[in-house]
């Protein structure tokens, strides 16, 4: 017996130094992050905001459920990341939803990153205290 299976659309998300791989099925709005409840792993209410903009933007957000595996940075670059990857897995859904997303900027990676710190100094632009004598 052949099993039918069930379309996903994948997209991955980065910002800072965080990466979500998303997987968007059809559903009825239940969104896991590593295996965790949504709220229980984005505990405040900005990130969530943040996380599910694209859903909120093109109205799908009762269509999807959601499986997001993310790593790497803080909970803000990680609702950051999935709100990326979710923009670009809805674009594999459906191309027509292009203009609404590219119109909020949720297409854009946001390439803000911490700049390294440098040799013979205790910073990235920080410079140790000049001694004239």
């Amino acid at each position: 017996m052949a099993e039918t299976k069930i379309p996903e659309y994948l997209g991955t998300g980065r910002r800072k130094t965080a990466i979500a791989r998303v997987r968007l099925a059809s559903g009825n709005g239940k969104i896991t992050v590593n295996g965790r409840q949504f709220e229980n792993y984005f505990t405040l209410e900005t990130q969530r905001v943040t996380a599910t903009q694209p859903l909120a933007v093109t109205g799908t957000a009762e269509k999807f459920d959601a499986r997001i595996n993310v790593s790497g940075g803080g909970p803000n670059g990680q609702a950051g990341a999935v709100r990326h990857g979710i923009a670009r897995a809805l674009l594999q859904f459906d191309v027509n939803l292009r203009g609404a997303l590219k119109a909020e900027g949720l297409l854009t990676r946001d390439s803000r990153m911490k700049e390294r710190k440098k040799y013979g100094q205790p910073g990235a632009r920080k410079r140790f205290q000049f001694s004239k004598r």
